[in-house]
């Protein structure tokens, strides 16, 4: 079966309902999302991603089953990385919890935008000029070789480029005024703390966007399956904040799985032309690498805790 216009439409009005009913029934009132609350919709969120592969098997078969999964849980292992980076930022900026509701809900309703323009411009540069595959394979491989060298790069929020610029051109008020992205005073509009957090989830989220999207479409180039993965990927990653941010410095080789990962996945998009690894494979390649690194920062981390408590 074909990908048809009926597809991307019903799909799309799936989004929309979820964003709305996130938006305007569950989340209408400002508020602490709990740990309890955050497990559950990370739970909902899987289990409709596990459901929609499911319907995939059944529309397209097995391949593209397996290939929407893969590139589910690479875009979901990559993303984990996006919640150290919400862990700085709000602390940085000491944003209340009642309040990163908010902002997480209007930062991922913008990468989903950016995920699009990334996904298609990806998508047709490879099917136009098929030598751009070594390249995004190269860069991938280099990304993971940063990624596994420069661990304990420190991250300076003020000095952003993008914030920099931003104060130049709009002036922020130093302290929030509830849950308001800008305020008039005395006449004047001013951007709050909370909106310079929204920029740098955004532009955070960009960045991750150049590594995880060549990612996936090392799986494949089906349009319809990586923007699909994709997007249920970063649903559900507000939720896995909430629901993992008090155990986020548990995973100290996490980093170190993900840029095995990323290594794996370039090294696949280089030899594509040579020797074709099937999906099936990357798919318990990258899925044995996460499960690894998780268990070790687990096991290292429990380590660690007991010597302390023997030293106390």
């Amino acid at each position: 079966m074909e990908v048809n216009a009926t597809f991307w439409i019903g799909f799309n009005l799936f989004v929309l309902l979820m964003l709305a009913l996130d938006l305007g029934v569950f989340n209408r009132k400002a508020h602490v999302v709990s740990v309890k609350e955050a497990l559950t919709w990370t739970g909902v969120w899987i289990s409709l991603s596990l459901i929609f592969n499911g319907l995939v098997y059944y529309w397209f078969g097995e391949t593209k089953a397996i290939e929407f999964l893969t590139g589910y849980l690479i875009e979901k292992s990559l993303s984990i990385d996006n919640i150290f980076v919400f862990v700085l930022v709000f602390g940085y900026f000491q944003i209340p919890a009642i309040y990163q509701h908010k902002i997480l809900f209007w930062g991922i309703l913008g990468a989903l935008v950016m995920r699009v323009i990334f996904i298609f411009a990806g998508v047709a540069l490879i099917q136009q000029f098929h030598w751009t595959i070594y390249i995004f394979g190269l860069f991938l491989i280099y990304t993971g070789y940063k990624m596994f060298t420069e661990k304990d790069k420190k991250m300076e929020p003020e000095n952003n480029p993008v914030i920099k610029f931003f104060r130049r051109i709009m002036p922020v008020t130093n302290q929030l005024h509830g849950d308001k992205f800008f305020v008039k005073l005395d006449g004047k509009k001013y951007a709050t703390p909370l909106f310079l957090v929204l920029i740098l989830i955004e532009t955070t989220d960009l960045i991750f966007a150049v590594d995880s999207i060549p990612a996936i479409l090392a799986i494949t180039q089906d349009q319809f399956i990586v923007y699909t993965s994709n997007v249920f990927a970063i649903l559900g990653l507000r939720s896995m904040y909430f629901a993992l941010a008090h155990v986020v410095d548990r995973f100290v080789y996490l980093s170190y799985g993900l840029a095995i990962i990323l290594v794996f996945v370039g090294l696949k998009m280089v030899m594509v032309d040579i020797f074709k690894i099937p999906t099936f494979i990357s798919l318990l390649v990258i899925a044995l690498i996460l499960t690894v690194s998780v268990v070790l920062s687990f096991i290292k981390t429990r380590n660690a805790n007991n010597a302390a408590d023997h030293e106390s």
